[in-house]
């Protein structure tokens, strides 16, 4: 399927999907990367694959509305299917989510629907919690409230701090964030109902 990663910021989660779709044998197809910010290290990441990128800044645009509409009318462009987002910092609208139900995920650094939003390993740590990780979601109009696709579990250790909780929880989403998004893309994993139903 043909796929667009919207990304905000560094890309390693980009990178982790390039990897495995430059490995062959995924079933999404990388034909696009999009920026809300110019001079991100994800655009150069983009640019040493040869993948296409596309530079929309949310700040030239008057609200939310108008930015997501040039932003479809990107992805429409190039015949989009499919979309990543990898640390896309922006919410995205009703109208947008509605139109890409299904064909849109997310990853976010916490075992949802624990520790919705920003500041994850601090709230983690702030609880007390054993154990913290990472989840693949659809996107729903809701803040990390989609349908879990999958899940990986990392132990909290009594020495961490936020760095290096972040740093495992990080490599734990380089690995389950290429491999639900190839599900999808293969129809292995479909938004039924409000949820991820596994089918293969």
């Amino acid at each position: 399927m043909k796929t667009a990663v919207l990304i905000s910021g560094t890309g390693s989660n980009l990178q982790a999907l390039i990897q495995r779709w430059q490995a062959g044998g995924s079933a999404y197809d990388l034909k696009l990367v999009v920026s809300n910010k110019k001079g991100v290290p994800g655009l150069l990441r983009a640019q040493e694959a040869n993948l296409p990128t596309a530079v929309i800044e949310h700040l030239a645009y008057p609200d939310r509305d108008h930015f997501d509409q040039a932003m479809d009318a990107c992805l429409e462009k190039h015949q989009i299917e499919l979309i990543a987002l990898a640390g896309f910092m922006r919410l995205l609208t009703p109208w947008f989510v509605k139109k890409w139900s299904g064909r849109m995920i997310n990853i976010h650094p916490s075992l949802l629907p624990a520790f919705q939003g920003l500041h994850t390993h601090k709230k983690a740590l702030e609880y007390g919690v054993r154990y913290s990780g990472c989840s693949v979601i659809f996107v729903d109009d809701g803040v990390d409230s989609g349908a879990i696709i999958d899940q990986a579990v990392v132990e909290v250790l009594p020495d961490d701090d936020e760095a290096r909780l972040a740093k495992r929880i990080l490599a734990q989403e380089h690995i389950i964030f290429p491999q639900a998004l190839d599900d999808v893309a293969r129809g292995k994993v479909r938004l039924t109902q409000g949820r991820a139903l596994r089918t293969g």
